[in-house]
């Protein structure tokens, strides 16, 4: 039996059946509501992660244009907070 660490064979194991993209956009809105705070988070209603895309559906449109305007500001954070870079693109909504 090998001694080498568990972590790649399961993550492997998880991009193989296609958990990790799922893993992944737990971890993203995660860290989004850490970022963003109350405010946004109470105004974002809906939240999607595909093929480094990260989409949000936010409920006020001044919140909305804010947002527009700090989505590669916040994509650089949340790459950052998240250790690497998967998220390629922001879609606000």
């Amino acid at each position: 039996m090998s001694d080498g660490p568990l972590k790649p064979l399961i993550n492997s194991i998880l991009k193989a059946y296609g958990y990790q993209d799922q893993l992944d956009e737990i971890d993203i809105i995660t860290a989004y509501e850490e970022i963003v705070g109350i405010l946004c988070k109470k105004h974002t209603k809906k939240y999607s992660f595909k093929k480094n895309v990260f989409t949000i559906w936010i409920d006020s449109a001044s919140l909305k244009q804010e947002m527009m305007y700090r989505k590669n500001d916040l994509m650089m954070k949340l790459n950052q907070k998240l250790g690497r870079s998967i998220i390629n693109q922001i879609e606000i909504k």
